[in-house]
């Protein structure tokens, strides 16, 4: 049996009702149990949550999705608390035990100290921002990606706590230009495609 822990970071809070996320979670709910020998979990972090609880479900967890907006170019507020309160929770609890350096040898070893090492993490975005303003010479992300530009931190914050990166899926122009049903079958096409092969390795094991 494979476990896999789903956190809903959408939020409400000025026009934004965490809708969009709640139906990105939808989604992965109805894929991920299309599979056998798969046991989920969800966090939902506009339904409050018990940081010691959630420290257990991460340490539970073979896999972990994080479903997210981007508020001004970055997590959202209680999504960032979410992860400080919960991260800070886990010290020696089972998600970090300490950067990882001594004090014999303190310039070397910076983020070696995880304890999720062998379990794996995938993040879905959801964006205002059109494709076309990372990819377009002279648009606005200067043709940096989304995993390699606003969640470059994000990324490094998981492998801090040793876990393993999944390809990404950014939900786009989700505003002005969004096509649910569109959006939402490419997503699950992307959901079944990454599962499909990490289970058949996972249960290879």
């Amino acid at each position: 049996m494979k476990k896999v822990l789903i956190i809903n970071g959408g939020q409400n809070f000025g026009h934004s009702g965490g809708k969009y996320n709640q139906t990105i979670a939808k989604n992965t709910l109805e894929v991920l149990n299309e599979f056998e020998n798969v046991e989920i979990k969800i966090s939902n972090i506009n339904e409050g949550y018990d940081k010691n609880e959630e420290v257990q479900k991460f340490v539970w967890a073979d896999f972990i999705i994080y479903h997210t907006p981007i508020w001004w170019f970055q997590l959202p507020n209680g999504f960032k608390k979410y992860i400080d309160e919960v991260f800070t929770a886990g010290h020696a609890k089972g998600i970090y035990m300490s950067d990882g350096r001594t004090s014999d040898n303190p310039q070397i070893n910076y983020g070696t100290g995880g304890m999720l090492g062998g379990r794996k993490y995938m993040v879905t975005t959801s964006w205002n921002a059109p494709e076309t303003a990372f990819t377009l010479p002279g648009e606005f992300f200067n043709e940096t990606n989304v995993d390699n530009g606003p969640l470059f931190g994000f990324h490094r914050m998981n492998a801090f706590v040793s876990l393993e990166k999944m390809e990404s899926f950014h939900f786009h122009d989700v505003e002005k230009n969004a096509n649910i049903e569109r959006d939402m079958k490419t997503y699950r096409d992307h959901l079944k495609s990454v599962f499909s092969k990490e289970l058949k390795l996972q249960f290879a094991s």
